[in-house]
Order: C-alpha cells, then sequence, then structure tokens
C-alpha cells in the first residue's frame, strides 16, 4: 500500500454553486484548496482528479427515475417545480447541477476505489460529504450522496464490514437511511438534537432496520455542546465501537459546521476540537482498519472564510502526515486571496486558542448533565444490540 496520501480535487467541483445568496458558497472550496497550497501540502499528497460518477455508479444509491431528473433539470432549469427535491429553497436547480454534482460524487468514488486497492492507505475529499441526498431525492443542499456513493462502491469492490462516522452538525440521515438494512454497514453520526435542528432526525432509537439492527448509531447533542462535550461524546461511543466493528474500511465525514461561528447550527465546538477529531479519525483507521484504510470528507460549514478552509485545511495535512502547526502564521498569500475573493479579512492563525481536553466515559456519568443524558441513551439503544455493555 503506498505510504502518500490522496486529496481529490478538480477545480470544475467550485461548479456546485446555487446561487449568490445560498449558505452553500463554493468559495469555501476555493479558499481551502489555496490554503492547502500556500501550507504546501499539495506537495505532501498525490492531488488527482477522477472523472465523474456515471450513471451506473449513481444507481448504486440513487434511483434511476431520479437521476434522470437531475439530468433534465441541469438541462433546462427553469423546468424545477420542486419535485424529487429539485428546485426548492434549500436545492435550488442551476444549469451544469447534475455534472457537477456527479463530479464531486466521482471523487468521493474515487478516494474509496484508490483505498481499497491499496493505491493509498488515506484519501481526502473535502468537496464530498453531502449526506442528506435521499435515494430519490436532494435534500439539504445535497444532490447526490457522495459518501453512500462511497461506502456502496467499497461493498461492490467486496468489502464486507465498512464504518462510517459522521461528525457534521446536521445527522447524516442520507448515509443512514442507504444502509439501514445492511449488516455490512456501520453508520454513527453525531449531530445537534433533532429537536432544534434540520432535518429532525437521528434520535438515539434509531438503530437499523431487520438484520442490521444495532447497525445505526446516533448521539444527539444538546444545542450549545462545546468542546469538552463533543469529544466526550466522541470517545465515549466512537472508538468502542470500531473496536468491537473492526472494519475493512473507516469512511469519515468532517463538516464544520459544528463551530461555534456557522450561522445555521447551535454548537459551541472549536477549530481546536475539530483538529482533535480528526486526528483522532485518523488513529482509530489505524488502529481498526485493515492497514489505516481512511477516506475522509468535507461535508456542511458555512462560515466559509474563517472555519471551512482552516479545519479542512487540518484534516489534509492529518491525512498527509504532516500536520499544520495550529500555531502557525497564516500565510500572507492566502490572506490576499481571502480578500480579493471576498473582500473580507482572513484569520491569522490556524488555531482558535484552545486546547481542549474531555473527561472519559469510565470516570463517572452525571445524571443531571444533559450531554452525559445524551451519550447514556445512544449506549442504551445500540450497544446491547452489539454485545456490548452500555
Amino acid at each position: 500500500m503506498s505510504g502518500r496520501a490522496l486529496l481529490m480535487w478538480d477545480d470544475a467541483v467550485t461548479g456546485y454553486d446555487f446561487g449568490p445568496h445560498h449558505p452553500m458558497d463554493p468559495v469555501r472550496l476555493a479558499l481551502t484548496m489555496g490554503l492547502v497550497r500556500a501550507y504546501g501540502l499539495d506537495r505532501a499528497v498525490d492531488v488527482v482528479a477522477a472523472p465523474a460518477a456515471g450513471d451506473s455508479t449513481l444507481r448504486l444509491v440513487h434511483h434511476e427515475e431520479y437521476v434522470e431528473a437531475v439530468r433534465r433539470v441541469s438541462a433546462a432549469p427553469d423546468s424545477a417545480d420542486g419535485s424529487f427535491g429539485l428546485g426548492t429553497g434549500d436545492d435550488p436547480a442551476f444549469a451544469g447541477i447534475h455534472e457537477a454534482s456527479a463530479l464531486i460524487a466521482g471523487q468521493s468514488v474515487g478516494a474509496a476505489e484508490a483505498v481499497w486497492r491499496g493505491e493509498a492507505a488515506h484519501a481526502v475529499n473535502f468537496s464530498g460529504g453531502l449526506h442528506h441526498a435521499m435515494p430519490g431525492s436532494a435534500a439539504g443542499f445535497c444532490i447526490y450522496n457522495d459518501a453512500a456513493l462511497a461506502v456502496a462502491r467499497l461493498l461492490e469492490l467486496g468489502a464486507e464490514r465498512v464504518a462510517y462516522v459522521d461528525v457534521d452538525v446536521h445527522h447524516g440521515d442520507g448515509v443512514q437511511a442507504a444502509f439501514w438494512d445492511d449488516p455490512r454497514v456501520l453508520t454513527v453520526s453525531l449531530h445537534e438534537h433533532p429537536r432544534t435542528l434540520f432535518p429532525g432526525t437521528g434520535w438515539p432509537q434509531e438503530t437499523g432496520g431487520g438484520a442490521a439492527e444495532g447497525g445505526a448509531v446516533n448521539v444527539a447533542l444538546p444545542a450549545g455542546t462545546g468542546d469538552e462535550g463533543w469529544l466526550r461524546a466522541f470517545h465515549s461511543v466512537v472508538p468502542e465501537l470500531l473496536a468491537d466493528f473492526r472494519p475493512e474500511v473507516l469512511v469519515t465525514q468532517h463538516g464544520a459546521d459544528t463551530h461555534i461561528e456557522d450561522p445555521l447550527a447551535h454548537l459551541a465546538v472549536s477549530l481546536d476540537a475539530q483538529r482533535a477529531v480528526q486526528a483522532s479519525c485518523h488513529d482509530l483507521a489505524h488502529d481498526y482498519a485493515e492497514g489505516g484504510r481512511w477516506v475522509a470528507l468535507g461535508g456542511g460549514g458555512y462560515a466559509v472564510v474563517d472555519v471551512v478552509p482552516r479545519s479542512w485545511t487540518h484534516l489534509v495535512g492529518i491525512a498527509a502526515h504532516a500536520p499544520v502547526d495550529p500555531e502557525s502564521v497564516v500565510p500572507v498569500s492566502w490572506r490576499d486571496e481571502v480578500y480579493a475573493r471576498t473582500r473580507q479579512l482572513g484569520p491569522g492563525r490556524m488555531t482558535d486558542g484552545r486546547t481542549p481536553g474531555w473527561r472519559p466515559w469510565e470516570a463517572g456519568y452525571d445524571p443531571a448533565d444533559r450531554l452525559d443524558q445524551a451519550i447514556l441513551a445512544t449506549r442504551r439503544a445500540v450497544f446491547p444490540l452489539r454485545g456490548l455493555l452500555a
């Protein structure tokens, strides 16, 4: 297996553009790639572009009639009327929507293929992580579910155990739905509680169907959860499940919208805690996935200057085994690029100035603490189904 990591990138992914007033601003992708280059990480990884996902690949997850609907709207955006979730406020139609969405999906599928075949131990597609798209509809800024497609491709290639861990602030509902009845896939989602945030799903009692009961895991975090609680929740659930499941490949989704500055959600997580979870996912891949196989995706994130580029640049550095020093001063060349593109001032350092820690679950449970209540609800719902102690 190659020791080099892959970074999946094609400039055309910035064509995934819902318009000037939509939160999913593609400048976040361009600025992330610019910061990756400013730190020289493009020389620490192999930057490659995969082809767009073709129809046979898209149909691993998506219904044929939905793919055809996206293709029609792509050619005639004015025809979108809300059918299949296309042409809504969340998912406005635009010319080329099929091509841009299929290209992003292709990068995640290409990352999965390369990791499975041993061409690289780690592969990153920060343009991906569009985890809300359902088999037959768009949802939540997501047209094609590249995360689910990457997992489905791994299964098609012969994988028997794939773990998907999603730390976006929103529930990874589309991926959970795609593999609800498939015991070969373990989906774990840590997200803001469904009472207070879209999509309103991801309750602890959602544990998978049929022979896959216990294959869906949901940690519903109280609004306002900060670094210590977020890290406590992650480490109280994820490592034990991965140690039990022993995936052949670990696929992770790193939406940056858990950050305290994100305008669309209500958690209070810092860049430094996000970086800590990225590093933990890397370590967990080496501990439990065969050969350290790790596919890391982006996701949400709507503080497009201050947060997203720094978070995902850290992700690339960790995957490349060339981590960026959090105390490092952000290169002036990149801050100039930020101003030229956005007329905003970019952040000065790669840290929020935090050194987050957490209290291990084994240290004790506080029955009056809402965060501990959330963790315990998840453990009680899922762990016994997997033969583990809650």
